[in-house]
């Protein structure tokens, strides 16, 4: 009994985890598993981060395909907590990395695209972060996290489409498994926005 008892007050704990959950509403699988993963960060004693982990709860999580057959997995957290996050984001993907064998896993905040319409549902002025072009620049930068952005170009195809080349620092190649991450940058850029994007290091660092 008191083992059973300890097993629903850590799944209560877990579930605080989800915003959603908070709220009432379905939670996934694999949002649960996600939950279950940060609390055990949270109360490893021999964790760096668990301080600010015990700050952060996600809004959603999701597995989104790559093209070696194997899956990225995505977590957005609500907007408010994003800037701890942020701040340790390449300890924390790699202490969820370990948990999540053969996952590259991506964190970002929870965005919303207002409308243009805004105004009518009680803007007085759009925000320009809340706007679709800011929004998708937001994300880019987020999903390349921690590594930097240092240049952007867009190429126009025969087929009048656009191809946006991300050029990442070049300091970083080496850290974080980031160069085997390119082409998942790519896979989820491209799932969220619908929009196709490259990742690279620049060849000449002057």
């Amino acid at each position: 009994n008191a083992e059973y008892m300890g097993t629903t007050a850590k799944m209560f704990n877990v579930r605080k985890k989800i915003v959603k959950a908070l709220n009432g509403a379905d939670v996934s699988p694999i949002e649960e598993e996600v939950a279950k993963a940060l609390f055990d960060i949270e109360v490893n004693p021999n964790s760096e981060i668990k301080a600010d982990v015990k700050d952060i709860m996600i809004a959603s999580a999701k597995e989104v395909d790559l093209p070696n057959s194997k899956k990225a997995l995505v977590i957005f957290v609500p907007f408010r907590v994003w800037k701890t996050a942020r701040r340790i984001q390449g300890r924390l993907i790699r202490e969820l990395e370990k948990k999540f064998k053969n996952k590259h896993v991506v964190i970002l905040a929870q965005r919303t695209i207002l409308a243009e319409n805004a105004k009518a549902k009680g803007f007085k002025v759009r925000p320009r972060s809340r706007c679709l072009t800011a929004v998708h620049e937001a994300i880019l930068e987020d999903i390349c996290g921690p590594t930097e952005i240092v240049g952007k170009r867009t190429r126009f195809r025969q087929d009048g489409s656009r191809l946006l080349k991300v050029f990442l620092d070049p300091k970083d190649k080496e850290k974080e498994n980031i160069e085997e991450k390119l082409a998942t940058f790519a896979s989820v850029y491209k799932k969220l926005t619908n929009k196709d994007a490259v990742f690279t290091f620049p060849e000449h660092v002057y």
